[in-house]
């Protein structure tokens, strides 16, 4: 998909909704174990019932492969069964040596046929330039996360006073332009997302943290905003295990919906639409 396309899906749908196809099998309903297949059967309803408020789809692959080849069978059959007009995100957060990495893209851009996946930067310009060399397709590079080991490293800085965050940017903005690079920036940390968007004033973001984790949408708008809007706004629990019943899909488009909702205000004040 390109960066044009994604666009136009956000003002079509007035959504910049991700929703993270996280299955974990302790939470699904417990009649999903009736069917041959369980966790595409969830994420076949979860799909149904919230396509038209979203536009992308988000699966952590660590929720797939721990069930070894059902698990990528499943994950296959979901990104198989995800409508076209939605962006597809592989969050397998890869990165390793040039030929490794050669691999991985070669997995989930042409096996799986992901739009994108989402890459460590941590092994610098020989991990990452494999993923960038298909056309049409996205490297999320891990930027400024959402979880509290994020202050672990990714704010240390060097003699220069420059965080690690910061020349990570810095860097990989000579690796690949706005049309096939975006970053994945944590939506706990609302007025650093302002820091990362003035390095970064062209780039999408793909936001994790609202939700469940406590992320205001109102403040990643705030700080994260640019003239393409920017933002992929990821939720996954709060929408995917809001029921627990046989109605488990309408529940999820309730949640859904009020994201959605709450997005089109956004996008018409912004003179988006």
């Amino acid at each position: 998909m390109t960066k044009q396309e994604l666009v136009e899906n956000i003002k079509r749908k007035q959504s910049f909704l991700c929703v993270g196809l996280d299955v974990d099998l302790d939470k699904i309903p417990k009649f999903l174990f009736d069917f041959e297949d369980p966790i595409f059967e969830f994420n076949k309803r979860i799909i149904d019932a919230t396509k038209d408020l979203a536009v992308a789809y988000k699966p952590n692959i660590a929720f797939y492969e721990c069930h070894g080849s059902k698990g990528w069978d499943a994950l296959k059959k979901t990104v198989d069964y995800i409508p076209s007009d939605c962006f597809t995100i592989a969050d397998a957060k890869r990165g390793d040596i040039g030929n490794t990495s050669h691999y991985y893209a070669k997995t989930f851009f042409e096996y799986l046929n992901f739009d994108s996946v989402t890459v460590a930067p941590y092994m610098g310009i020989d991990s990452v330039t494999p993923f960038l060399e298909y056309e049409n397709k996205w490297v999320i590079l891990l930027a400024l996360t959402s979880n509290k080991g994020a202050l672990d490293f990714q704010f240390s800085t060097d003699l220069n006073g420059e965080k690690l965050f910061e020349k990570v940017l810095r860097k990989s903005a000579k690796w690949g332009d706005a049309s096939k690079l975006m970053y994945v920036v944590g939506a706990t940390r609302g007025e650093t997302i302002g820091e990362v968007r003035a390095k970064s004033p062209s780039h999408f973001f793909l936001v994790p943290g609202v939700g469940a984790q406590g992320g205001s949408l109102a403040d990643v708008a705030a700080y994260g905003w640019n003239d393409d809007c920017g933002l992929l706004v990821n939720s996954s629990r709060g929408i995917i295990f809001a029921g627990n019943g046989e109605d488990f899909g309408e529940k999820a488009r309730v949640e859904a919906k009020k994201l959605q909702t709450e997005m089109a205000i956004i996008l018409e004040e912004k003179g988006f639409l």
